[in-house]
């Protein structure tokens, strides 16, 4: 008998790693508060899914695997390594078809088996260095 996916692993491999967004809608509430802000997106359900739509875009290939999962209460915590190959506009900057790997961590609030909140951090910088946008430490 197959067990039930938690929400934040359905996210990841059918939202992050299919494209499949419609899934963000069954998975998350539509008044779900998103904590991205960083991206300079809408800090809700729409936002996130613009996140992981521009996150397809830039990157096709794009894989994410839960590393870590850490649950208390209403709370889970996940540590999620991406993967993908540059081939579309990111943040503005042309296509470099350099491979990227990144770490990441969200954190969900999960309530009758939806998700009402989460913060999601992106290690930007990292991304932004592998593909050659800014130099690296000391360089």
């Amino acid at each position: 008998m197959q067990t039930a996916q938690s929400p934040i692993h359905r996210l990841f491999d059918h939202a992050f790693n299919e494209g499949e967004l419609a899934v963000v809608d069954e998975l998350v509430t539509a008044d779900a508060i998103t904590h991205a802000t960083s991206w300079g997106l809408p800090n809700n359900r729409t936002g996130l899914k613009q996140l992981i739509l521009a996150f397809r875009t830039a990157f096709p290939d794009l894989h994410c695997i839960v590393q870590e999962e850490i649950a208390q209460g209403d709370r889970t915590a996940v540590h999620w390594t991406m993967r993908g190959t540059h081939q579309g506009a990111f943040m503005g900057n042309r296509p470099t078809g350099r491979p990227i790997r990144v770490q990441g961590i969200i954190i969900v609030r999960v309530v009758d088996g939806r998700i009402v909140e989460n913060w999601i951090l992106i290690d930007q910088m990292s991304i932004l260095q592998q593909l050659g946008i800014i130099p690296p430490p000391g360089h």
